[in-house]
């Protein structure tokens, strides 16, 4: 029996006041347009820990003291931290708004419902998430295939998301609710309807046609325009889930030229046509493997590029050689500047219950996305924000993980410490961030930073080690004594209030 985790309650620190944007300056004169913060020594300090077998969950643990910065040593831990050398803007973090996450919800009782969506998106009592994707029609994560239309209706006249409307459409006003009003959302297809592909079907891969390029790029306006007309703003969409896996799910194969062709002839100008032209495009949406392949095909054509948002990955190459390929990420980043970098869908494959606890599970995540942030990523998207107790509901059996399941039986839920490392990012990360400098000097450290929009500093020390690990954090010729115990996470934050 799934019991709820009895130490989910989380204090928030006062540290995330909203503010004017405040640049950093630790040294030189601020420039006319940029506030100077205070020094280091005299911010308000905490620190929040994760850790393998202790009762640590988000618990805060802090604070810190900073004094004269002191040189380490080549045998010492040192996490070194610039606030003026900024990267990306942060866009934010979420999960996928799935049916199977849609009906786990509405099998639970009001005072667990309740208790979920503050878990997740409430800044103050929960992990404040603030992005969300959807799904098109059906995918794996759904009780049955089914589409919006009649078969065969190429012109769309049937066209209706009523199957939506049990209990997906319900499920994610009740998110945006949740979230203060505003949640990025975006969505993507897993496959066109059986009769638009090469093989007859919704499973199995195959190919849309040409003859209905043009209808399945009027579907996706259709869905747009139906979502935003039920009060949900939708504020992207990717090309196509995952193009290049056959799946015994629904699927359907692009070609890197195939997407491009398809983007720039028929999906960008329909969503022109249609006044969608503000909708954000991302393509790719699939592994870190082929992302530099995909990114170059359409974005070194200026005709599709111009449609292009940016470039959508997914992190399932790892599990072939347990090597992410973080340096293509890089990559992309490198060669195309002025496109973002979007990490749109991952989870731990294999539902198990007696791996609820492999602390394994929660460190992909952490590492993930230190890595993916310190190339380049705006926006990390877990896949299904819940699930139940078989790790479904799953038409084809494709059962996983999610940081939080639901025993149906019971009407209870079990917060994984998977949801406690991402909270280590979500919760104190906050949309408008800035990415800044941070480097360590130990292998087993892994770190990211961000300056919010109230000046608030937040870094992030993961230890992947089974040592305890004393450690320093430099900033603005200042520095403090920490300890990251084994297998866990910390966030720091440093605020002016």
């Amino acid at each position: 029996m799934i019991k709820e985790i009895k130490y989910f309650k989380i204090k928030l620190a006062t540290v995330l006041g909203m503010s004017l944007l405040v640049m950093v300056s630790c040294s030189e004169p601020p420039k006319k347009s940029e506030l100077a913060i205070l020094e280091v020594s005299a911010m308000k300090s905490s620190v929040f820990t994760t850790a393998q077998n202790t009762d640590l969950r988000l618990t805060q643990t802090g604070p810190i003291v900073f004094n004269e910065v002191q040189q380490p040593l080549e045998t010492e831990a040192d996490i070194v931290v610039n606030p003026n050398i900024q990267f990306q803007s942060f866009m934010g973090i979420g999960a996928a708004l799935t049916d199977a996450s849609a009906e786990t919800y509405y099998k639970l009782p009001k005072n667990k419902q309740d208790l979920f969506m503050d878990a997740y998106y409430s800044v103050d009592k929960g992990i404040g998430y603030s992005l969300a994707r959807t799904i098109i029609h059906s995918c794996d994560f759904s009780s049955a295939s089914y589409t919006y239309i009649e078969e065969g209706d190429k012109e769309l006249t049937t066209f209706d998301i009523a199957p939506d409307r049990k209990f997906r459409i319900p499920f994610t006003k009740r998110a945006i609710e949740a979230a203060g009003g505003k949640l990025t959302m975006y969505a993507s297809p897993w496959s066109p309807p059986a009769f638009m592909k090469s093989n007859k079907n919704m499973l199995q891969g195959g190919k849309l046609l040409e003859e209905f390029y043009q209808p399945w790029a009027n579907y996706y306006a259709k869905f747009i325009k139906a979502y935003e007309k039920e009060g949900i703003p939708i504020w992207g969409l990717t090309v196509q889930n995952e193009p290049m896996a056959t799946q015994r799910w629904e699927s359907c194969i692009y070609t890197a030229e195939e997407e491009r062709d398809f983007l720039k002839n028929f999906l960008g100008p329909t969503l022109e046509k249609e006044g969608l032209g503000d909708k954000k495009i991302i393509v790719w949406d699939h592994n870190r493997d082929l992302l530099f392949q995909r990114s170059n095909t359409i974005f070194s054509d200026p005709e599709a590029s111009k449609y292009a948002w940016g470039s959508g990955f997914h992190w399932y190459e790892d599990w072939k050689d347990g090597k992410p390929m973080f340096d293509n990420v890089q990559k992309v980043n490198e060669a195309y500047p002025d496109k973002k970098l979007m990490f749109t869908e991952g989870c731990n494959e294999g539902y198990d219950l007696t791996r609820i606890n492999d602390w394994k599970l929660p460190e992909r995540y952490g590492k993930a996305m230190i890595h993916d942030f310190n190339n380049g990523t705006v926006a990390w998207t877990d896949w299904n924000i819940l699930l139940d107790e078989t790790g479904g509901p799953n038409h084809v059996s494709n059962l996983v993980f999610a940081p939080v399941h639901a025993d149906t039986q019971t009407g209870e839920l079990t917060f994984t410490n998977t949801y406690y490392y991402i909270g280590h990012f979500s919760k104190f990360i906050r949309p408008g961030a800035k990415r800044i400098s941070s480097v360590s000097t130990a292998n087993n450290l892994l770190t990211t930073a961000f300056v919010n929009e109230d000046g608030s500093i937040v870094i992030v020390v993961m230890n992947q080690g089974d040592e305890q690990v004393s450690f320093t954090v430099s900033m603005c010729s200042k520095s403090a004594n920490l300890s990251a115990l084994p297998r866990s996470i910390q966030t720091i934050v440093l605020s002016n209030t």
